[in-house]
């Protein structure tokens, strides 16, 4: 599956790969989640004739303040080849275009505050929200 490639790729780029890698269990749920038309997880993938060039992962959730759902990007990833040749801008122009067309007022995501390539290209086609994210692993 071509996906996986990618997928491996972007995990990899976050540091999941080897002793750190997601178990084959959570990879399995991930898929078959873009495969179910109840779940509000999609899933993009950028190609030409040489092969995939890049994932968008997206899900539509409910909000507190707003009527319509918030389209979360979750994953964004473009293979090394094709970075800086407009491979992840198209990805993040067609989830706008598909929150629009699920009625989402708003895209967001989050990215490691070292991926310093990446947000030269979120801060064209975005905003900084401001917020700061916490998390802690139960």
């Amino acid at each position: 599956m071509a996906w996986l490639s990618l997928w491996n790729g972007y995990n990899a780029f976050y540091g999941r790969s080897g002793a750190t890698a997601l178990p084959a269990d959570i990879t399995r749920t991930t898929w078959s989640r873009f495969l179910d038309a109840d779940e509000p997880m999609h899933a993009l993938v950028a190609e030409n004739s040489s092969g995939l060039l890049g994932l968008a992962h997206f899900l539509f959730h409910r909000s507190t303040i707003q009527r319509g759902p918030s389209c979360y990007l979750q994953d964004l990833y473009t293979v090394e080849a094709s970075r800086g040749r407009g491979v992840a801008r198209a990805l993040i122009e067609e989830v706008y275009r598909r929150a629009r067309e699920a009625g989402a007022p708003r895209v967001y995501w989050q990215t490691h505050e070292t991926n310093a390539t990446a947000m030269m290209l979120y801060d064209k086609v975005a905003e900084k929200s401001g917020f700061v994210v916490y998390r802690k692993m139960l």
